[in-house]
C-alpha cells in the first residue's frame, strides 16, 4: 500500500491535483480481452486443423482491428461519460440562477449527511454557496454521486488499445517465428499473461497477488478451452 505524506504543502498539491480513476481499469480490460480473443482465434483455427499461416493472418487482423474497435467503444463510452457530466453541469448552473434557495436547501441537506450540524453546518452551507464552482462540483457528486475529476476519452483510449495489442501479440509470437510445437507454447504464453495481468492488478486492490492471478488465469483458461473445443468440432 502506497504511503504519502501529510506536510502543509503536501496534503494541498494532492488534494488540488486528484489523479483520477486512472487507465488501470482501462489496461485491465484492453489487455484481459486481447489475450483472450487472439488466444481465442489461434485456439480456435488450431483446434480446427488450420495451417500457422491462417492463424497468424486472423491473430493479426484480430488484434489490430478488434484493438482498434476497443479504443474507439472505450473512447465513445468515456466521452459520453464526460457529456453526461457537462449535461449536469449545466442543470445544476440553471437551477442555482432560478431557484437559489432550494439550491442552498440541498447542499445543507448534504453536508448535513455528511456530519455537520449546528452552526457549523450554517458556516460551510454560507461558505460554499458563494463560491459558485464549489457549489456546482459539490452538487455532482452529493446529488449525482459523480467525482468531481473528469474522465480524458483519448487516455482511455489509448490506453485501451496499446495494452489490447501488447496481450494480443503475445498469443501469436510463436507461430510468428514458426517454434516447433508452437500452439502449445502460445497456450503456456497466454495462461502467463493472464496469470500476469491479475497478479499486477493486485497492486491496486486488498486480494493477494496470486489469487488475483489465479481469478483472471481462469477466466481466460475458461475462454480459450470454449474456443478450442469449438474449433475442434470442424477438424476435417
Amino acid at each position: 500500500m502506497t504511503d504519502h505524506g501529510h506536510s502543509q504543502q503536501e496534503i494541498a498539491q494532492r488534494i488540488n491535483a486528484p489523479p483520477g480513476r486512472g487507465v488501470l481499469r482501462d489496461v485491465v480490460y484492453g489487455g484481459i480481452d486481447g489475450s483472450v480473443t487472439t488466444f481465442a482465434i489461434v485456439a480456435g483455427v488450431a483446434g480446427a486443423g488450420l495451417s500457422s499461416f491462417v492463424i497468424v493472418a486472423l491473430g493479426l487482423a484480430n488484434v489490430l482491428a478488434d484493438g482498434f474497435s476497443m479504443a474507439a467503444g472505450n473512447y465513445s463510452g468515456t466521452k459520453a461519460e464526460l457529456d453526461n457530466i457537462e449535461r449536469i453541469r449545466a442543470i445544476e448552473e440553471r437551477h442555482i440562477a432560478l431557484y437559489p434557495q432550494g439550491e442552498q436547501d440541498e447542499v445543507r441537506e448534504i453536508l448535513a449527511q455528511k456530519g455537520l450540524s449546528g452552526p457549523v453546518l450554517d458556516d460551510a452551507t454560507a461558505a460554499i454557496t458563494s463560491n459558485h464552482e464549489s457549489w456546482i462540483n459539490l452538487m455532482i457528486e452529493g446529488e449525482y454521486g459523480l467525482g468531481s475529476v473528469d474522465p480524458h476519452p483519448i487516455k482511455a483510449a489509448l490506453a485501451t488499445f496499446f495494452a489490447f495489442l501488447l496481450a494480443g501479440l503475445i498469443p501469436l509470437l510463436p507461430f510468428l517465428i514458426a517454434l516447433e510445437n508452437a500452439f502449445a507454447i502460445s497456450a503456456w504464453m497466454t495462461m502467463g499473461v493472464f496469470f500476469a495481468i491479475g497478479a499486477l492488478k493486485s497492486r491496486w486492490s486488498l486480494v493477494r497477488w496470486w489469487k488475483s492471478g489465479f481469478e483472471t488465469l481462469l477466466i481466460g483458461g475458461a475462454a480459450a478451452a470454449i474456443a478450442y473445443l469449438v474449433g475442434s468440432l470442424f477438424h476435417p
